[in-house]
Parts: structure tokens; sequence; C-alpha cells
């Protein structure tokens, strides 16, 4: 069986990988920003808070979605979106996890 170079590293770096992969893109972090600014979940057009088209929007709502980190419910012919309180907490937790794991106290790049 042909393992993929994800494999090769621990789970807890890969689940870390797929979240901070979600945030890899200026749209995304800031639909993730308007969810949170709105303090409620949206229903309707996130593209009208965007410069990009609807198409490209839509796209960065399924990468948001894969990685858990928002929820969209269908309503009549709209889709709600939320933050998903819960995954966003473990966002932050697995964000500062990992940057204190990087140690730059005594690090030199000579």
């Amino acid at each position: 069986m042909v393992q993929s170079k994800t494999e090769l590293f621990d789970t807890e770096l890969a689940e870390k990988a797929i979240l901070f992969k979600a945030l890899a893109h200026p749209a995304r972090l800031r639909i993730l920003q308007f969810l949170s600014e709105t303090q409620s979940c949206i229903t309707g057009d996130i593209s009208d808070e965007l410069p990009l088209g609807r198409t490209t929007v839509n796209q960065h709502l399924k990468e948001l979605k894969n990685a858990g980190l928002i929820q969209g419910h269908i309503q009549g012919v709209k889709t709600k979106y939320c933050l998903d309180p819960e995954k966003m907490q473990e966002l932050k937790d697995s964000l500062q996890s990992f940057l204190n794991t990087i140690k730059l106290e005594y690090y030199k790049c000579e």
C-alpha cells in the first residue's frame, strides 16, 4: 500500500495542517472575521461582503466547511452560515499549542 506524504507525520500534526490549510487564503480569513463580527449566523449571500465573485466565495466557504470551521444550513433558497464555536476554539488551541513548540529564545541563524 502506498502512503501519502502526510501519513509520514504524526496524526496530531496532520490534523493541525488540515485546520491551518483552511486559513491559507485572505478570503477565508475575511469570511471568518465577518462571521465573528456579526456575532450571529448570516442568511444570504456572503459574496456581497467580499470583492470576489459568488462562485469563488462559494469555493472558499466549501473549504471552511470541509475543515469544520463553519456550518452551512439551507433555509429555503438561502444558506445560513455560522462559525462552529467548538471547532474555532480547537483551531485557536491548536495554533497556540503549535506556536508553543517553536523555541526562539536561543535561536541563531548564522
